[in-house]
C-alpha cells in the first residue's frame, strides 16, 4: 500500500507525538506571555503561567524516561496537575487582558485536551 493510500484510509488511527505537542504548547505559552503588557497584576500571573505551561512538557519528558510503570504514572499525574493549573492561570489572564481572550481561549482548549489525554493515560496504567 502506498503512503497516499495509507493516509486516505479513514480507519487508520492518527499518531500523536505528545513530546512535540507539549513542547509546542509551552512555546505558545511563552509567545503569548511575551505579548502581554507587564502590569502589576499581569506580572505574577504571567510568571505562574510560564512556570506551569512549560512544566507540562518538561514533566512529560521525565515521564518518558521513567524507570518503572509506577514512576511513569506518577509523572503523568504531575503533567495532568500542571495542565489543570495552567488552565487556571489562563482564565485569570483572560480576565485581566480581555483584548487577548481569543488567544487565551485557544491555549485553554489545547491544555484542556492535554489534561484529558494525561487523565486517560493514568486510568489505563
Amino acid at each position: 500500500m502506498t503512503n497516499q493510500a495509507q493516509n486516505s484510509n479513514p480507519q487508520k488511527k492518527t499518531e500523536y507525538n505528545l513530546e512535540e505537542r507539549t513542547a509546542t504548547f509551552g512555546l505558545d505559552v511563552i509567545r503569548y506571555c511575551k505579548s502581554l503588557k507587564l502590569t502589576v497584576i499581569n506580572k505574577p500571573l504571567i510568571n505562574q503561567l510560564v512556570r506551569s505551561g512549560t512544566s507540562v512538557g518538561a514533566n512529560y519528558m521525565e515521564a518518558n524516561g521513567a524507570d518503572s510503570k509506577k514512576d511513569f504514572k506518577s509523572k503523568i499525574s504531575i503533567c495532568k496537575k500542571e495542565a489543570k493549573e495552567t488552565m487556571h492561570w489562563l482564565r485569570m489572564l483572560a480576565e485581566t487582558n480581555p483584548e487577548n481572550t481569543a488567544v487565551s481561549r485557544k491555549l485553554w482548549c489545547e491544555v484542556h485536551e492535554l489534561s484529558l489525554i494525561f487523565g486517560s493515560i493514568c486510568r489505563k496504567i
